[in-house]
Protein backbone atom coordinates (compact mmCIF):
# COMPACT_ATOMS: atom_id res chain seq x y z
CA UNK A 1 0.00 0.00 0.00
CA UNK A 2 1.15 3.48 -0.73
CA UNK A 3 1.54 6.06 1.46
CA UNK A 4 -0.23 9.48 0.70
CA UNK A 5 3.09 10.89 0.00
CA UNK A 6 3.68 8.29 -2.83
CA UNK A 7 0.44 9.46 -4.37
CA UNK A 8 0.76 12.55 -4.85
CA UNK A 9 4.03 12.31 -6.54
CA UNK A 10 2.92 9.63 -8.28
CA UNK A 11 0.21 12.13 -10.03
CA UNK A 12 2.90 14.36 -10.91
CA UNK A 13 4.81 12.15 -12.25
CA UNK A 14 5.66 12.15 -15.57
CA UNK A 15 4.65 8.53 -17.47
CA UNK A 16 7.82 8.29 -19.28
CA UNK A 17 11.61 10.06 -19.49
CA UNK A 18 14.29 9.94 -21.45
CA UNK A 19 16.98 8.01 -19.96
CA UNK A 20 19.86 10.63 -19.48
CA UNK A 21 23.03 9.52 -17.88
CA UNK A 22 26.17 11.91 -16.89
CA UNK A 23 28.12 12.63 -19.78
CA UNK A 24 25.62 12.88 -22.40
CA UNK A 25 25.38 15.51 -24.43
CA UNK A 26 21.42 16.40 -24.34
CA UNK A 27 18.93 19.31 -25.44
CA UNK A 28 17.16 20.33 -23.35
CA UNK A 29 13.45 21.83 -24.48
CA UNK A 30 11.64 24.04 -21.93
CA UNK A 31 8.98 26.09 -22.28
CA UNK A 32 9.94 29.80 -21.32
CA UNK A 33 7.12 32.14 -19.79
CA UNK A 34 7.33 36.12 -21.22
CA UNK A 35 4.63 38.34 -20.03
CA UNK A 36 1.86 36.73 -21.57
CA UNK A 37 3.38 34.63 -24.53
CA UNK A 38 4.82 31.47 -24.61
CA UNK A 39 7.95 30.14 -25.98
CA UNK A 40 10.14 26.87 -26.29
CA UNK A 41 14.05 27.52 -25.27
CA UNK A 42 16.42 24.85 -25.91
CA UNK A 43 19.41 24.60 -24.56
CA UNK A 44 22.17 22.29 -25.18
CA UNK A 45 25.00 21.39 -23.11
CA UNK A 46 26.81 18.42 -21.30
CA UNK A 47 25.29 16.72 -17.97
CA UNK A 48 27.61 16.68 -15.48
CA UNK A 49 24.89 15.36 -12.69
CA UNK A 50 22.15 13.09 -12.31
CA UNK A 51 20.17 13.04 -9.13
CA UNK A 52 17.61 10.56 -7.35
CA UNK A 53 16.73 8.74 -10.73
CA UNK A 54 13.64 7.11 -9.72
CA UNK A 55 11.81 10.15 -8.09
CA UNK A 56 9.47 12.24 -9.28
CA UNK A 57 12.01 15.27 -7.96
CA UNK A 58 14.80 13.56 -10.72
CA UNK A 59 17.33 16.77 -11.57
CA UNK A 60 19.91 16.68 -14.36
CA UNK A 61 22.48 19.51 -14.11
CA UNK A 62 23.62 20.52 -18.41
CA UNK A 63 26.66 22.65 -18.38
CA UNK A 64 28.07 24.51 -21.66
CA UNK A 65 30.00 27.40 -22.38
CA UNK A 66 28.20 30.33 -23.70
CA UNK A 67 30.52 33.47 -25.03
CA UNK A 68 33.86 31.78 -23.36
CA UNK A 69 32.07 31.40 -19.56
CA UNK A 70 30.48 28.43 -18.43
CA UNK A 71 26.83 28.21 -17.44
CA UNK A 72 24.77 25.68 -15.90
CA UNK A 73 21.17 25.01 -15.54
CA UNK A 74 19.77 22.62 -13.49
CA UNK A 75 16.36 20.61 -14.68
CA UNK A 76 13.92 19.10 -12.99
CA UNK A 77 12.80 15.76 -15.33
CA UNK A 78 9.30 15.77 -14.59
CA UNK A 79 8.65 19.51 -14.42
CA UNK A 80 5.78 20.77 -16.70
CA UNK A 81 8.03 23.11 -17.85
CA UNK A 82 10.41 20.50 -19.31
CA UNK A 83 9.29 19.65 -22.70
CA UNK A 84 11.49 17.51 -24.19
CA UNK A 85 14.98 15.89 -23.28
CA UNK A 86 17.38 14.52 -26.87
CA UNK A 87 20.17 13.01 -26.05
CA UNK A 88 22.62 13.73 -29.34
CA UNK A 89 25.57 12.56 -28.11
CA UNK A 90 26.32 9.23 -25.08
CA UNK A 91 30.19 9.67 -23.69
CA UNK A 92 32.12 6.80 -21.67
CA UNK A 93 32.24 8.09 -18.42
CA UNK A 94 32.97 6.42 -14.89
CA UNK A 95 31.60 8.58 -12.38
CA UNK A 96 27.90 10.17 -11.83
CA UNK A 97 29.22 13.74 -10.84
CA UNK A 98 31.36 15.28 -13.00
CA UNK A 99 32.00 18.06 -10.99
CA UNK A 100 35.53 18.28 -12.36
CA UNK A 101 34.80 19.55 -15.51
CA UNK A 102 34.34 22.63 -14.64
CA UNK A 103 37.90 23.05 -14.80
CA UNK A 104 38.55 21.70 -18.11
CA UNK A 105 38.70 23.95 -21.35
CA UNK A 106 39.66 23.42 -25.08
CA UNK A 107 40.85 19.41 -25.80
CA UNK A 108 40.90 18.53 -22.22
CA UNK A 109 37.17 18.69 -21.57
CA UNK A 110 36.56 16.12 -24.13
CA UNK A 111 35.21 12.93 -23.74
CA UNK A 112 35.21 9.72 -25.56
CA UNK A 113 31.88 9.15 -27.53
CA UNK A 114 30.24 5.69 -27.43
CA UNK A 115 27.65 4.22 -30.28
CA UNK A 116 24.21 4.08 -29.47
CA UNK A 117 20.73 4.39 -30.98
CA UNK A 118 19.88 8.01 -30.56
CA UNK A 119 16.30 7.04 -31.91
CA UNK A 120 15.42 4.24 -29.34
CA UNK A 121 16.70 6.75 -26.39
CA UNK A 122 15.16 9.24 -27.66
CA UNK A 123 11.54 7.40 -28.62
CA UNK A 124 9.35 8.39 -25.66
CA UNK A 125 5.56 8.82 -26.49
CA UNK A 126 4.35 11.37 -23.86
CA UNK A 127 0.73 12.66 -25.13
CA UNK A 128 0.78 15.08 -22.47
CA UNK A 129 3.52 17.24 -23.74
CA UNK A 130 2.36 16.26 -27.28
CA UNK A 131 -1.13 17.75 -26.63
CA UNK A 132 0.51 20.56 -25.17
CA UNK A 133 2.70 21.64 -27.97
CA UNK A 134 -0.04 21.22 -30.22
CA UNK A 135 -1.99 23.27 -28.10
CA UNK A 136 0.68 25.75 -28.63
CA UNK A 137 0.72 25.71 -31.94
CA UNK A 138 -3.23 25.70 -31.98
CA UNK A 139 -2.82 29.27 -30.26
CA UNK A 140 -0.49 30.50 -32.33
CA UNK A 141 -2.17 29.64 -35.28
CA UNK A 142 -5.44 31.22 -33.81
CA UNK A 143 -3.78 34.50 -33.08
CA UNK A 144 -1.89 34.54 -36.60
CA UNK A 145 -5.27 34.13 -38.43
CA UNK A 146 -7.17 36.31 -36.56
CA UNK A 147 -4.31 38.86 -37.32
CA UNK A 148 -4.76 38.24 -40.75
CA UNK A 149 -8.79 38.78 -40.70
CA UNK A 150 -8.03 42.26 -38.78
CA UNK A 151 -5.67 43.20 -41.41
CA UNK A 152 -8.23 42.13 -43.78
CA UNK A 153 -10.75 43.91 -42.68
CA UNK A 154 -8.76 47.22 -42.20
CA UNK A 155 -7.38 46.76 -45.97
CA UNK A 156 -11.51 46.66 -46.93
CA UNK A 157 -12.50 49.56 -45.20
CA UNK A 158 -9.41 51.11 -46.52
CA UNK A 159 -10.65 50.67 -50.01
CA UNK A 160 -13.86 51.79 -49.34
CA UNK A 161 -12.91 54.69 -48.41
CA UNK A 162 -10.28 55.30 -51.27
CA UNK A 163 -13.39 53.93 -53.58
CA UNK A 164 -16.34 56.76 -51.43
CA UNK A 165 -13.76 59.38 -52.17
CA UNK A 166 -12.90 58.41 -55.89
CA UNK A 167 -16.99 58.61 -56.52
CA UNK A 168 -17.31 61.84 -54.70
CA UNK A 169 -14.56 63.46 -56.99
CA UNK A 170 -15.93 62.07 -60.25
CA UNK A 171 -19.56 63.70 -59.14
CA UNK A 172 -17.89 67.18 -58.38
Amino acid sequence: MQSVIQQVEAKFKKSAVVDVKSGDTVKVHQKIREGNKERVQIFQGMVIRCDRKNSHTSRITVRRIASGIGVEKSFLLHSPLVLKVEVTKRSKVRRNYLTYMRNRTGKSARLTGVDFDRHAVNAIKDTKAEEEEAKLAEEKAAAAEAEAAKKAAEDAKREAKVAAALAKHEDA
